[in-house]
């Protein structure tokens, strides 16, 4: 068992040089000093803690005290976050602009099938006119020719649908 990576032998070895330093009759009041000084860092650090809990409120949880640990500090780790977080930001600008190509084509696709639809109801409501004109023409007796270049004259009008102000 060690203490910051202090073992027994080391702290028994650092015990017996105070003793021959200091001396055997104010070793005990050296260490009621050092006692006390540990204990009043401790009601300090305690403190601070408490302060910091008390302006930080609910978010003091949240912070992972670990992360800001110097101990932490690996010069290797930095840069190789750096690096991913790059390679991380190019990976999202390449995802964006493909569902941005995406969102295009579909909408491409989106206003060629609503083309398609128009032409084709402009095509039939054309041909239904044709018809019926031809049919009233042929009750009236008149030539169906005239009748089916008038329909060719009229101008099909589409419903083009406009997807570009849709927002995706």
């Amino acid at each position: 068992m060690g203490f910051g990576g202090l073992t027994f032998d080391k702290i028994f070895v650092i015990l017996l040089i105070a003793l021959f330093v200091v001396g055997p009759d104010k070793l005990p009041g050296y260490a009621k000093r050092l006692g006390e000084m540990v204990r009043s860092i401790k009601r300090m650090a305690d403190g601070a803690k408490d302060r910091l809990r008390d302006e930080m409120g609910p978010e003091f949880d949240d912070v992972d005290w670990k992360q800001l640990d110097p101990r932490q500090y690996d010069p290797r780790r930095i840069i190789r976050d750096a690096l991913l977080e790059d390679e991380k930001e190019a990976q999202a600008e390449a995802r964006k602009a493909k569902a941005l190509e995406a969102a295009q084509a579909r909408r491409e696709r989106v206003q060629a099938k609503a083309d398609a639809v128009a032409a084709g109801i402009a095509a039939a409501a054309g041909g239904a006119a044709a018809s019926g004109a031809e049919t009233e023409a042929a009750a009236d007796g008149e030539a169906a020719a005239p009748t089916s270049s008038a329909a060719a004259e009229q101008p099909k009008t589409s419903t083009g649908l406009n997807f570009d102000d849709e927002a995706t």
